[in-house]
């Protein structure tokens, strides 16, 4: 019995190394590969667009979708004015052409929020600052 015992034994370990194949032949998982992701856009994308815009009041996100729209924001530092953002991620790829930034502004002019245009240049300055982000994401974890 105790033989028999042994034998079950030492076949359980050596079917348990066998299925780690000892590190060489089996592919090593690229954390950091684009498509890693248990939602339906690029995870380093999204996380990076909910960081970026956390300071706003968020009242939608379908992470299936790759949709995030926030609520209207008023800076503090300038109460005349308020925005509201809406980004989008159209792919599971880290590309630039796979984000898209909307922004609504409005200006309180005699107590009436009025629609006023949003400088190109703000939208693109909210991109970057995605894409550069989910970039340092995407490094970070082939570091780790």
């Amino acid at each position: 019995m105790n033989r028999l015992l042994r034998t079950a034994i030492l076949g359980s370990v050596a079917l348990s190394l066998a299925a780690c194949g000892g590190g060489k032949d089996r592919p090593r998982a690229d954390l950091a590969a684009s498509k890693v992701t248990t939602i339906g856009v690029n995870a380093y994308l999204w996380r990076a667009a909910l960081e970026t815009i956390s300071f706003m009041p968020i009242v939608q996100t379908d992470s299936n979708g790759g949709v995030i729209v926030t609520d209207w924001y008023v800076n503090p530092n300038l109460a005349s004015e308020r925005m509201k953002v809406t980004v989008t991620i159209l792919d599971q790829d880290l590309r630039a052409d796979a984000l898209r930034v909307a922004a609504v502004r409005q200006v309180n002019r005699g107590g009436q929020w009025v629609d006023a245009p949003v400088e190109a240049a703000t939208v693109q300055k909210l991109e970057d600052i995605i894409l550069t982000r989910a970039r340092d994401l995407r490094r970070a974890a082939i570091a780790d």
